[in-house]
């Protein structure tokens, strides 16, 4: 399939072109075409009070502009935003984008969406199930627009990040109850969106872009105070597997500069912040080549037995270089990385792992399947055989190390015989984290032009339950392993379901539950402590399940001292 022989657009944008009556609709307008020579049946588009609106009048001579109030954004009164995130971590992150530009455009934040003026649902495309998710809510917001809309207060609805790139034109005319539509690469335009909405028209921006990263914009945290935080560090992916949605609604894959990588680290660690999760579609195919002088350096080995759809890639500044780098910031937090794929896991990312003790030793390895021919028709680039291999010199470099994997459930010619080969690679593996779900078609995808959905949903459905239940035991099996062992968590707060405790994360990402305590400080004083969110404890587990660990705690210490003493 030609993927990206679409037309190419200024600025190095690429956009896919919905068309109609053979006619390409407008990228910035969710209207349906009009005849040419017809302009008294246009409507009138946003003047130029739009762009001042609640603008303040130029300071007096000797007068400096106030600043406006911290975590308020400008005095200029733009509105209220109410934003909600659906999906993955890459979602997390690109809400943070979407608010540090509205913030610097002065609007504020509420976390009530009734007294909200705007408000904007971050979406998800992956799975059917995520999109349905996105349709139910908008008939909730309905009746809360129709009230709105009688008190003569008016609510702007937008929609933002995949599912907006996928469905624009069927968001924008399903009951006229969205006002903007903006995909991933578009966050830079949603004042100006808002704007063409506060004069009644709907506007939609849904360019793919062949370089934005966002580099420059510093994302505002979305939990203030929270210990742990996402970095992105590229967008898009290029592995074209045949199932996935990913390439047509992110893009092409583009990694940010190295530079503005370290310098939001670097931020974060001044904050106090304690774990800082690297994200990309593709994270460990990270490939900077903002440096000239790296532009030609050669490319790492794919992990053995691995292969592309694509050619390699010379040049850049690779992952095992940004990952060296940022575990340099600060040696009290944890860094951790997804999604990555499993043929960019050349020896140099596995050895500075476990030789850095701050790098957590827990790889996230996306399985999918453990058929071979389903692995082929799912264009994942691997055998059976070969991921096998890789998890084993992956456990051999790295002791101890936690993994975990996604699995798809019923993908497109998957027989009884395939789906036992993946019941019997979660048994041999034993992940002690796992993302299984059934298979859900997506347009565009290769598997939608190429390959027939003949799973029965029922199918699918019993043989999920059965990964599912097959996952439990055998993590349960690994995490018991762990009982009687001390483990070093980060606080992350009170425990949901009970007061008297708090809970954690350990080094392989498992959440731990003890008592809300008074302890000892193993940095020698003498006074009792309790532990607070961003500290490290030492917790000795008492019982384990597939999900969580318990235990009591022991001591407080730092991540440089737990790792001397081991």
């Amino acid at each position: 399939m030609r993927v990206w022989g679409r037309a190419l657009r200024a600025a190095g944008s690429l956009r896919w072109v919905a068309a109609r009556s053979g006619a390409a609709r407008a990228a910035h307008c969710g209207q349906s075409e009009r005849p040419q020579g017809r302009r008294a049946e246009l409507p009138a588009g946003p003047d130029l009070r739009h762009f001042l609106r609640g603008a303040a009048a130029p300071p007096s001579a000797g007068e400096s502009e106030p600043e406006p109030e911290p975590g308020q954004g400008s005095t200029s009164g733009l509105g209220k935003v109410y934003l909600e995130t659906y999906g993955c971590q890459m979602n997390v992150s690109d809400t943070e984008i979407a608010w540090a530009i509205l913030q610097k455009s002065g609007y504020i934040r509420t976390k009530e969406a009734e007294e909200a003026d705007v408000i904007l649902l971050v979406t998800c495309s992956v799975r059917d199930k995520a999109e349905q998710a996105i349709w139910n809510r908008l008939q909730h917001l309905k009746a809360l627009k129709a009230r709105r809309h009688q008190a003569r207060l008016p609510l702007r609805i937008g929609i933002l990040g995949c599912m907006a790139e996928r469905l624009k034109e069927e968001i924008l005319h399903r009951e006229k109850l969205v006002d903007i539509v903006a995909g991933p690469d578009a966050y830079r335009d949603l004042p100006r969106l808002l704007a063409v909405a506060e004069s009644g028209q709907q506007a939609a921006n849904v360019l793919l872009s062949l370089d934005e990263t966002y580099a420059d914009i510093l994302p505002v945290q979305t939990s203030a105070g929270g210990k742990t935080a996402f970095v992105s560090i590229m967008r898009g992916c290029d592995n074209m597997c045949s199932y996935c949605i990913v390439p047509f609604t992110r893009g092409r894959e583009r990694s940010r500069p190295i530079a503005s990588i370290l310098q939001e680290v670097k931020m974060l660690s001044d904050q106090g912040v304690k774990e800082v999760t690297l994200l990309g579609q593709n994270v460990n195919s990270f490939r900077d080549m903002s440096e000239v002088q790296f532009q030609s350096a050669a490319a790492p080995a794919l992990s053995r037995g691995f292969s592309t759809v694509y050619k390699t890639k010379p040049g850049g500044l690779r992952f095992a270089h940004l990952l060296d780098q940022v575990s340099r910031i600060d040696p009290e937090m944890r860094i951790r990385f997804t999604s990555p794929h499993p043929k960019d896991f050349p020896d140099e990312v596995l050895q500075l792992i476990q030789e850095r003790h701050n790098i957590c030793k827990q790889l996230h390895l996306p399985a999918q399947s453990g058929s071979t021919r389903v692995l082929e028709a799912m264009r994942r680039g691997y055998t059976r055989e070969a991921y096998l291999e890789l998890v084993q010199h992956v456990r051999n470099t790295i002791p101890g190390v936690s993994l975990s994997s996604d699995f798809i459930a019923g993908f497109c010619g998957e027989t009884e015989e395939d789906h036992q080969q993946t019941v019997s690679l979660l048994q041999e593996v034993r992940y002690n984290v796992g993302f299984l779900f059934a298979y859900s078609m997506r347009q565009k995808t290769r598997a939608y032009h190429r390959l027939q959905d003949d799973v029965p949903a029922d199918v699918k459905r019993r043989r999920l339950e059965e990964l599912i239940t097959v996952f439990r035991e055998e993590a349960a099996r690994a995490n018991e392993a762990m009982v009687g062992q001390s483990q070093l968590v980060l606080v992350e707060g009170p425990s949901k379901r009970s007061a008297s405790e708090l809970c954690g994360r350990n080094d392989g990402n498992i959440k731990v539950i003890f008592p809300d305590a008074d302890i000892e400080d193993a940095g020698g004083c003498k006074a009792l402590v309790r532990a607070q969110p961003g500290d490290y404890v030492l917790v000795k587990v008492t019982s384990a399940s597939s999900q969580t660990l318990k235990g009591v705690l022991l001591c407080r210490t730092t991540l440089s001292r737990s790792a001397a003493c081991h």
